[in-house]
Formats: C-alpha cells, sequence, structure tokens
C-alpha cells in the first residue's frame, strides 16, 4: 500500500465540487475551527445513506489521520495515520472487528508490508512484533508476560515456521529453543 495512494482518493471528493458539471458521489461535510477557520475535519458519507463512513482529520490541507468504517457498522475498522511529508505512516486495525485499534502494519515506498504492530491484551500497549522481507514474515518479537521485554522470538523460512526461543528465566536472551523440521519433527535446544 504506497503512502500516497489513499490521500489521492480524497482529491476527487475535495475537488468535485469546484469542477462545473460535476458532483462528488457521496456526501462530504467539513468542519472548521471556529477561531482559526482552519480545515480540522472532513466527514464522508460515501454511498449517501446518511451515515457518515470517513472522517479525515485535518490540520489546514494537511491529513493528519483517516478513520474508516468498511463494513458500515458504526464501528472504526481501518485507522490511517500520515507523517508531514504526507505519506502513509502505518495503517492501524482492529483484529475483532470491534471498534478497539490493536494492530499497526507498516509499509515501504514500495507499499509492501515491512512491520506489524500487535497489542494482544487491546490496551494499546505493543507486545508482539513481526518483521517482514518482501512482503512474507521472516520473524517475531514477543513479550508473552507483559512484563515489557521480550521473552520469545520466532523465526520463518518461506513462510512457515522454523524455530521459537524463550527466555524462561528472566535473563533478557533465550535459553531453550524449539525447532522445527520439515517433516513435523521439533527438538528442544537448551542454550547457555
Amino acid at each position: 500500500m504506497p503512502g500516497r495512494f489513499l490521500p489521492l482518493l480524497l482529491i476527487p471528493a475535495l475537488a468535485a465540487p469546484a469542477c462545473r458539471g460535476s458532483e462528488p458521489s457521496g456526501r462530504i461535510e467539513p468542519v472548521y475551527d471556529a477561531e482559526t477557520g482552519r480545515l480540522q475535519l472532513l466527514k464522508y458519507d460515501a454511498d449517501s445513506d446518511g451515515q457518515f463512513d470517513t472522517w479525515s482529520y485535518m490540520d489546514g490541507s494537511r491529513i493528519v489521520r483517516i478513520e474508516i468504517d468498511r463494513d458500515r457498522d458504526s464501528r472504526i475498522d481501518r485507522w490511517e495515520y500520515y507523517d508531514e511529508d504526507q505519506e502513509l505512516d502505518k495503517v492501524g486495525g482492529s483484529r475483532l472487528n470491534d471498534g478497539t485499534e490493536d494492530e499497526w502494519a507498516y509499509y515501504g515506498s514500495d507499499g509492501v508490508i515491512i512491520r506489524r504492530e500487535l497489542s494482544s491484551r487491546r490496551d494499546g500497549t505493543i507486545d508482539r512484533v513481526e518483521y517482514y522481507e518482501q512482503g512474507v514474515i521472516a520473524r517475531a518479537d514477543e513479550d508473552t508476560n507483559g512484563d515489557g521485554r521480550i521473552d520469545k522470538w520466532e523465526a520463518y523460512k518461506d513462510r512457515r515456521l522454523v524455530s521459537v526461543a524463550f527466555d524462561t528465566v528472566n535473563r533478557g536472551t533465550p535459553d531453550r529453543r524449539l525447532v522445527y523440521g520439515t517433516d513435523g519433527t521439533a527438538r528442544v535446544e537448551v542454550l547457555p
């Protein structure tokens, strides 16, 4: 998902009223700061059903964040965050589709995922980070006990989990590792 893709989606919606003879496909409602007159929010009803489904938080003409209810269930299920250069910084999601943001994906300039952060307790604290190479998971680090320190390390090869290492004695490095064979076997290694 390229960083320039989503802001460009707003351009037709914003520019359409200015074009003679054309109307936006949905309803747009701007919200301005009462004191400064700066644009703060664009609410968009894409299918004109009377319910807004996209909220673009603005700083004047600069997009800061976009929240989207893609399935029209009155709950946000996608959050897009933009940096100072109007590039897509990260995309948030709700793994349970309940309006609680609990995962964030980061994309490279080519639009391919490079990292994913998760809050398994759904409290906003990131406790698992997955790293991707060419859009495929390569490894993951996780804090399984909520103490703020990584205690589980996963390694992948060709989308297959090849090993999981654990810190079972809270020393900050793995002391046990499970290694998985391509034939389904597993072996335990005790690490020094």
